[in-house]
């Protein structure tokens, strides 16, 4: 039987990936396991995976900013390494596919020392700090922007990012009578709701009075988020968190306002949905999503407000302005390359067991 590792964790951003392919890696022979941390978000959701045998090592975190773990973290990093090279020599899989984030580095070392082929998937548009110390071990690596299969050089190849079958199949009807809306007007869907979201949130509510007039709100506000004095508001619904019902909310959306995470963005993208950006800003991350979000700029798949920019005026107008340029945006959407690297990956995947 045909055997993958896949391992990647720090983020639902490297591990959505994973479940987009593990029922057509299933599908097609592999006996699958999963090396994440012990404690880390991918834990508990890749261990309720049916056919993924979990296996947890030790892990430290990789920081650009000064924490007294700093200094205690490359020790655990390194029991990672010495943890993960049995186990490659143990489980002897046929390819490993990382999906980056601080546990993935001393996985793609062990499976090196074994010789065995590594696949890694960057999603944003410079490489992380993991995958950058993944690349002199890995074999190939797959990227969702163009300008990061050409900065990693010629082991590097677009792809897209894989993407999970069932976003594709909601229904509008469904997303509709979630939301408790009747469709007589477009439905505008704030997604992006962690804590980095909070701003957005604050502004998106301020501009209720002035967006509930032309568009239907439906505000995914994030785990703690809810405001309870806007419960019951006309063409407004906010929601924690939604899972399985995400699809039939996307289906029913007909314009977008998110941050500019990746994954987030290959799922609007391979949707056709029209978007109006707000990258989380730098200074509170790396940059990476201003970088993204500026690529899709570019190529003419979205529009982009700065939130140094943001406030109730100027995220109304730019709300407006997006919604009057969708069909310039939907247009050019579907001109671009696939945002759905699933097929590719996989594809990938059988290149490098085969050789």
């Amino acid at each position: 039987m045909k055997k993958i590792v896949l391992t990647g964790g720090g983020t639902l951003g490297h591990v959505t990936p994973h479940l987009a392919l593990i029922p057509r890696l299933l599908e097609e022979g592999y006996e699958i396991h999963y090396v994440g941390t012990e404690n880390g978000m991918e834990a508990p959701k890749m261990r309720s995976v049916p056919g993924v045998t979990y296996h947890a090592v030790k892990s430290g975190k990789l920081r650009r900013y000064f924490s007294w773990q700093n200094f205690t973290d490359p020790f655990r990093v390194l029991a990672g390494a010495f943890q993960s090279a049995h186990l490659m020599g143990k489980l002897k899989p046929d390819v490993v596919f990382s999906k980056g984030g601080f546990v993935a580095v001393p996985v793609v070392f062990g499976a090196w020392l074994h010789r065995i082929p590594v696949l890694c998937h960057e999603s944003d548009l410079t490489p992380g700090l993991a995958n950058k110390l993944c690349k002199p071990f890995a074999r190939r690596f797959a990227t969702t922007f163009p300008e990061c299969a050409e900065a990693l050089g010629p082991k590097a190849e677009m792809t897209g990012t894989p993407l999970r079958p069932e976003l594709f199949s909601g229904s509008r009807e469904k997303g509709l009578s979630l939301l408790g809306f009747d469709g007589s007007k477009p439905v505008l869907l704030m997604m992006g709701g962690s804590s980095g979201a909070r701003s957005v949130n604050d502004c998106l509510r301020a501009c209720l009075p002035a967006l509930t007039a032309d568009f239907d709100v439906a505000h995914i506000c994030g785990k703690g988020n809810l405001e309870p004095s806007l419960e019951g508001t006309p063409g407004y619904k906010q929601i924690e968190f939604l899972d399985a019902e995400l699809p039939d909310v996307l289906a029913c959306t007909d314009l977008v306002l998110s941050r500019a995470g990746a994954n987030a963005l290959c799922e609007f993208q391979a949707l056709g949905r029209p978007m109006l950006l707000i990258p989380y800003p730098k200074g509170a991350s790396r940059g990476d999503q201003i970088l993204n979000a500026k690529s899709l700029e570019k190529r003419g798949l979205c529009r982009v407000l700065l939130q140094e920019n943001m406030n109730q005026e100027s995220l109304t107008a730019a709300v407006r302005q997006t919604w009057a340029d969708r069909e310039v945006l939907v247009k050019a959407l579907k001109d671009a390359p696939p945002a759905d690297g699933t097929a590719r990956v996989l594809e990938m995947i059988e290149e490098i067991r085969r050789k």
